[in-house]
């Protein structure tokens, strides 16, 4: 059995964020990087908005230079992911995914959040080269160019919004005949002339050479005037939502309807002392880099203050 005062499971900006923090306390924190060293931001190519990089950063270059940082001050780094917890024990009790057993007396959860994706092989082969599911991350990259949108809820039409202000011409594919967002958003998307929603409308696929270059789309599919086409685009941004990667935790933490861990106000303090939620995992509004890695921060500050007071 191995024990460490804090493991930290999660490696992305919160993640190693926390490990930086907890480090230079003397904490001595163990970080499990999981299947996605890095975290989402690693699926992205160029970062243009954080802070310190006028000239915008490489996605793997940031998250490669957090690593090394959180490891100069003392965090151990695993190569592995947490396939059971309990934290109902003290020390708390994690197994990993190779079979190993660790006891902490502190936990910091920064697992993040997963996109939803629609499945299409093509989605995963223009990951980063057309294919985006963040439009504050990466919008600035098709200034003036076409782009489109999937999804009918609030954050689609707060994405197609967003990258109106940036785009010659935006498409919005919803799947049903009616938005499901709010009357407020769905008048602002209705009322954008940049903004052209294709009701009923599913994406079959996309093609380009380098990049994308255009969808294929269908009309009323599976009805009698059921129609195929293509749509030439440059960006296809998906915005189905996201999946918090919480499922471990849900025994033990309360999560709200979509699976997002809740913490106590303005703090990452979860129901359980000792026990701290940063990141994606608890953040269903602003889901940004800068923003975990701050979350990351004070996770790692009040499991220090936890810590020195147990």
């Amino acid at each position: 059995m191995n024990h460490t005062r804090l493991l930290i499971i999660g490696s992305g900006p919160a993640g190693y964020t926390a490990g930086i923090y907890a480090g230079r306390a003397n904490l001595s924190p163990t970080l499990l990087e999981g299947f996605q060293p890095g975290g989402q931001l690693t699926i992205t190519t160029e970062v243009e908005n954080f802070p310190g990089w006028p000239d915008g950063v490489d996605a793997n270059e940031l998250m490669d230079n957090m690593r090394r940082q959180a490891e100069r001050f003392g965090t151990k780094m695993l190569p592995n992911a947490a396939t059971q917890v309990d934290l109902g024990i003290r020390p708390f009790h994690v197994t990993l995914d190779d079979g190993s057993e660790w006891t902490a007396d502190s936990i910091i959860i920064a697992t993040g959040a997963s996109a939803k994706y629609l499945g299409l092989s093509d989605e995963q082969k223009f990951m980063g080269r057309g294919v985006s599911a963040c439009a504050t991350c990466d919008g600035f990259f098709y200034r003036k160019k076409v782009v489109a949108v999937v999804g009918g809820g609030d954050t689609a039409c707060e994405e197609a919004s967003y990258l109106a202000g940036l785009a010659s011409k935006v498409y919005l594919i919803v799947r049903k005949p009616f938005l499901r967002a709010s009357k407020i958003m769905q008048e602002r998307v209705m009322g954008n002339e940049k903004i052209e929603v294709l009701f009923e409308t599913n994406t079959l696929g996309l093609y380009g050479e380098n990049g994308v270059e255009g969808a294929h789309l269908v009309y009323r599919k599976g009805e009698s005037d059921e129609r195929k086409y293509d749509l030439p685009i440059d960006g296809f941004f998906l915005a189905i939502g996201h999946h918090p990667n919480s499922e471990l935790f849900a025994p033990w933490l309360q999560r709200d309807e979509n699976g997002y861990i809740v913490t106590e106000g303005d703090t990452p303090c979860t129901a359980v002392p000792g026990v701290y939620a940063a990141g994606d995992v608890a953040d269903p509004k602003y889901r940004q880099a800068v923003i975990a890695a701050g979350s990351g921060a004070k996770a790692a500050m009040e499991a220090e203050k936890f810590l020195s007071e147990k």
